[in-house]
């Protein structure tokens, strides 16, 4: 009788011969800068009133998201951080972070209020 693995739905199973798949594929490839669809949001919740611009959207591996990240950073002068999916820059640079993803490829737009 076979245990719950942590990845599988499978909870328990009264077959003796029973192994789990252990090969499943997660790896994500990333989109093309053309296919991206990102959000530029400016927001301040939970940051002590602080202004950061928010990149949402992004299709991609980890590493990645960093070079794009970091890339943003160097071309605004500021720093920032990016990890899950988001890239978070210092201050209000909306317009300046549209023009460098508008001149690298992506598709972006402001989103928010």
């Amino acid at each position: 009788m076979s245990k719950k693995n942590r990845n599988s739905k499978i909870m328990y199973s009264t077959n003796a011969d029973f192994e789990y798949d252990e090969e499943q594929d997660d790896s994500i490839e990333t989109l093309e800068p053309n296919k991206q669809n990102l959000k530029i949001f400016l927001d301040k919740k939970q940051r002590k009133g602080k202004k950061v611009t928010l990149i949402t959207g992004f299709v991609g591996t980890d590493d990645d998201l960093n070079d794009l990240g970091k890339s943003l950073k160097n071309k605004c002068g500021v720093g920032g951080s990016s990890k899950e999916g988001e890239i978070l820059i210092q201050g209000d640079l909306r317009e300046k972070v549209k023009s460098i993803l508008d001149d690298l490829g992506y598709k972006s737009k402001l989103a928010g209020g």
